[in-house]
């Protein structure tokens, strides 16, 4: 059993990789990470077939999740060829990305340390390039994920004949079968999935040009269309990179309302893996027009500060 109140920080960290359609294989690279660090404790594991990615979330310390992700990247690199991966999501390597957020008892610049320490292992330990983003990032320009990710695992070779795209750490090409990890620290991260009801993959292309900060929309809401194929529907794919700043509840809105414009109904809406109780809390709020904080009254709030109040 887990004792969170004695573990000297809470550190989450939310490796992506690229499968999602063969649960052996995202079984095997997660089982790898807990058996390098029992300390590790894995809270969610989260797959898409239509994406062929995986979202895998780990809590523990800094030390454990450093062992943890070196295996992880291990298992990966054994069973993940991106040479033969399809998929609807963007991606630039097996493991894709591993960020790390500060959850209690941590700070970002801790977060920052581990995610330099976390590239340089990778890069000694399997030849692989990384990249560091967000806050751990060296320049403004390797902070935005997309622009690291530009170009694929298919454009990566050439992409780093560019001196400005050398590594942070690890060789100035391409691993041949998994190409190049991007580590980094950053404020938790929502991703966030709309469901139309329609096939029609330009309706969901124009809603997400609407809404993401790249074209005019939102500050903290990077987005895109995707097709479900299984579904026979489109999605509206979104990662709210401050739902502080940006709430979920006015991102669901405008896309409704755009929807509504092209005679289209939302008919769902997912969450990728873990989401900041406050997030939700505020959607409550704007919808139920709750005139204060509802956090206090929580009740499993409550139980958690009798948890901690002794510490």
């Amino acid at each position: 059993m887990y004792d969170l109140a004695i573990m000297k920080s809470l550190i989450e960290c939310i490796p992506n990789i690229s499968e999602g359609q063969r649960d052996d294989v995202v079984a095997a690279v997660r089982e790898a990470a807990v058996a390098a660090a029992p300390g590790v404790l894995i809270l969610d594991s989260t797959s898409d077939r239509d994406h062929n990615r995986s979202v895998l979330t780990f809590l523990g310390d800094g030390p454990s999740l450093i062992s943890a992700m070196v295996a992880m990247v291990g298992a990966a690199i054994e069973k993940i060829d991106l040479r033969t991966h399809k998929g609807e999501h963007p991606r630039l390597g097996a493991v894709d990305v591993i960020p790390f957020v500060p959850i209690r008892r941590a700070t970002q610049a801790d977060c920052v340390s581990l995610a330099r320490e976390l590239g340089e292992k990778l890069a000694s330990t399997y030849g692989l390039p990384v990249f560091l983003y967000e806050d751990a990032a060296a320049s403004d320009s390797r902070k935005n994920l997309a622009d690291i990710r530009r170009g694929e695992f298919e454009g990566l070779a050439k992409k780093m004949k560019d001196p400005a795209w050398k590594p942070d750490f690890g060789p100035t090409e391409p691993h041949p079968s998994a190409g190049a990890t991007v580590v980094g620290a950053r404020f938790p991260l929502i991703a966030y999935n709309i469901n139309l009801g329609t096939s029609d993959i330009a309706i969901a292309d124009r809603i997400a040009k609407a809404i993401r900060h790249i074209s005019g929309g939102f500050r903290f809401v990077k987005a895109m269309g995707v097709r479900l194929d299984q579904r026979g529907i489109v999605q509206v794919s979104i990662n709210m990179t401050n739902y502080e700043k940006t709430p979920l509840h006015r991102v669901f809105e405008t896309v409704r309302s755009e929807a509504e414009r092209f005679g289209v109904q939302v008919i769902g809406s997912e969450i990728v893996g873990l989401i900041p109780q406050a997030a939700l809390l505020a959607s409550a709020s704007h919808f139920l027009r709750l005139e204060g904080d509802p956090a206090p009254q929580v009740l499993e709030n409550k139980l958690l500060d009798m948890a901690y109040k002794t510490e």
